[in-house]
């Protein structure tokens, strides 16, 4: 119980000495920290369309968050989070344009495609991994890139419309649906936040109440143990990244059918998949922690454009705010860290 309590207080106290030190940042400044936050409230939470905008943004949060917590929870670090989703948008998107089907139909085959996409993206630095010993950190990173240069190519050579960007989806393959966005005030909301709460749902169910939850997170806690109790450990390696992977397409592909509608050529990463670090971490890799700390980050970035219009303040704040929220939640392993090896040493002394 006083693990759990200290897990829920960190990323509570992180979250105000966040908030805290960025008004000082801000009085520093200049800037009025009170009536930039109400700004930042209102630009969130003012009315239905801005409601709408912040639920739009959280939804690709919690998808990114869930698939580092995943492979957190297995003793993988996914980096490659962010090439998952291209290539995952990618995918989406290109069932999206080439077929028309019924929405019942095109719809779920447009994200199983998307999850596809990403759970073989992932594939290739979990083999990797589990074969050769390679690091997932650096495989990762460098997916990353390819990720990214792979989509331009396949956009500008086979997909690009007359602007730099794919053909726009067809309707029966969007995420938008009238009812919904009409409820929002025509806000680009969508059914996606459905979906990413059902992937927490899924983490949840499938770490915790599966016999392979129990195997996955076994092998990430002590792989010479699992082996040694008759766990196929490169299998499990191999398998906890692919379906980190598949939540990390299912992110690109409700950005694709839903935010955009298309996939535009990127000059850079779409920083989604980079984020769902930071809200895993804040999250403490639990679906329910994950899909707060996606909450609030989504918040954040949402309020801070009418924070700027508002209160002059630059959006720029947001993103150091944020930092110090992480940099706070990390402390939390630090001490954990210095605690342990204080321990270690005061038992050696005894014995």
């Amino acid at each position: 119980m006083n693990n759990r309590l200290f897990s829920i207080t960190v990323p509570l106290v992180s979250v105000v000495l966040g908030l805290f030190a960025g008004a000082i940042i801000m009085w520093v400044f200049g800037f009025d920290a009170l009536g930039a936050y109400v700004s930042l409230f209102q630009g969130a939470f003012g009315d239905m369309y801005v409601l709408g905008e912040t639920i739009r943004a959280i939804t690709p949060l919690i998808l990114t968050g869930l698939a580092v917590a995943f492979a957190f929870k297995t003793g993988l670090f996914n980096i490659g989070v962010e090439g998952q989703l291209i290539v995952g948008w990618l995918a989406a998107v290109y069932v999206g344009v080439t077929f028309d089907l019924p929405a019942v139909i095109h719809i779920p085959l447009a994200i199983v495609a998307a999850g596809v996409a990403g759970a073989l993206w992932a594939f290739i630095p979990g083999f990797l991994k589990a074969k050769l010993h390679v690091h997932e950190v650096i495989t990762t990173i460098m997916m990353n890139y390819i990720a990214l240069n792979t989509a331009n190519y396949i956009i500008r050579e086979f997909l690009k419309s007359s602007s730099e960007r794919t053909e726009r989806i067809v309707p029966s393959a969007s995420l938008q649906i009238g009812w919904l966005t009409d409820l929002f005030d025509k806000s680009r909301i969508h059914i996606g936040i459905f979906i990413a709460l059902l992937g927490a749902l899924a983490l949840w169910f499938i770490l915790t109440r599966t016999k392979l939850g129990f195997e996955l997170r076994a092998v990430g806690f002590n792989s010479h143990a699992s082996e040694y109790a008759g766990m196929n450990v490169k299998r499990n390696i191999i398998l906890s990244m692919m379906i980190s992977g598949v939540f990390a397409g299912i992110a690109g592909a409700v950005e694709g059918l839903g935010t955009y509608g298309y996939m535009p050529i990127r000059a850079g990463f779409t920083g989604i998949g980079f984020s769902g670090i930071a809200v895993a971490l804040l999250g403490a890799n639990a679906a329910i922690g994950i899909i707060l700390a996606a909450s609030l980050f989504g918040s954040l970035q949402v309020g801070a454009l009418t924070m700027q219009g508002v209160s002059k303040v630059p959006t720029e704040i947001i993103d150091v705010v944020i930092a110090l929220i992480i940099f706070f939640v990390a402390s939390k392993y630090v001490v954990e860290w210095i605690l342990s090896k204080r321990k270690k040493k005061e038992q050696r002394e005894v014995t």
